[in-house]
């Protein structure tokens, strides 16, 4: 085996291990009705999803330039256009879990009326429709200055192809750069106020809130991996015109450090740190011998002489 292989097979490897957890705990949450009207949960199980699939995709597209294999226009249109959405509703539904905490930490007695299926839809309404604006913007931008001719063409499938000129990518970029700057600014607007809150809490309310202030501190980050991953590109095509052998390099450690690893860490901060979900979650990937177990050690502790 080569090295292109073995860089090939390590990330199949990390995909699979990733694709595994997120769909055990994609079931978990599908099991329980108590998370499916939950609005942090319902946001988690979004970002699961919405990872998954980007993980998938971006595998495959992966693999199509490395091994530079060719596949119609019109598809590697449509398999661009909705990466680049799937790329954006994540951090979208990480600054909507960090207003989550917000209302539920510093408006607990509000967090009811507020967290409710009609907001939960608008909510989601709006990530996805915000999702969509620079993807839709550079799609109908790629159209209006393509030749026709070329849609019928073939040609390795990356982001990048539709970006026929400089202005198209510039814009995108503004686009891009104002929603982040706008993330951020409640991102860290949300930690302050949660921080205040955290100071003035009584120590029975301390815990949760201090556990909630390290959530939002692992949003920040994996917003900032997301950042990075928009920007890679733009560094990418600069090594590809230079030396095509570091451009590989570059692409396999992008992949792994600015797409894999914020996507893992969803499952840690909700899944693996919530003891409710972690729970439930357990039973589930145990096969539900946990339960069996726990019954077995009761009835041992109940012997004579034990």
């Amino acid at each position: 085996i080569n090295g292109l292989q073995l860089k090939v097979m390590m990330v199949q490897i990390l995909v699979g291990i990733f694709l595994y957890v997120n769909c055990l705990m994609i079931f978990t949450f599908l099991k329980k009705e108590i998370f499916r009207e939950d609005t942090r949960y319902i946001l988690f199980a979004q970002t699961l999803l919405v990872d998954s699939v980007l993980l998938v995709l971006s595998d495959v597209m992966l693999i199509w330039n490395t091994y530079l294999y060719p596949i119609h226009m019109i598809p590697c249109i449509i398999i661009c256009t909705f990466v680049t959405v799937l790329t954006t509703c994540t951090p979208l539904t990480l600054v909507a879990m960090c207003l989550e905490r917000y209302v539920a930490i510093c408006m607990p007695l509000r967090h009811a009326d507020i967290s409710t299926s009609r907001t939960r839809l608008l909510g989601l309404l709006i990530i996805w429709s915000l999702s969509c604006i620079a993807p839709l913007f550079t799609f109908v931008a790629f159209l209006a200055v393509v030749h026709p001719g070329a849609l019928f063409s073939s040609a390795v499938c990356t982001v990048e192809i539709l970006y026929e000129q400089d202005w198209q990518a510039q814009m995108r970029i503004v686009i891009l750069q104002l929603l982040f700057l706008t993330m951020t600014l409640i991102i860290v607007f949300t930690y302050i106020k949660i921080m205040i809150a955290a100071r003035a809490a009584s120590t029975d309310k301390k815990k949760s809130t201090n556990k909630s202030l390290r959530t939002v501190i692992l949003h920040a980050f994996q917003l900032f991996l997301c950042i990075m991953q928009f920007l890679n590109p733009y560094i990418e095509i600069v090594f590809l015109k230079l030396d095509i052998s570091v451009y590989g390099q570059l692409r396999y450690a992008n992949f792994v450090i600015f797409i894999i690893a914020p996507r893992c860490l969803s499952p840690l901060i909700y899944g693996l740190r919530d003891e409710k979900f972690f729970h439930v979650l357990k039973h589930y990937a145990l096969f539900g011998f946990d339960t069996f177990f726990s019954g077995f050690k009761g009835c041992i502790s109940k012997l004579p002489g034990t």
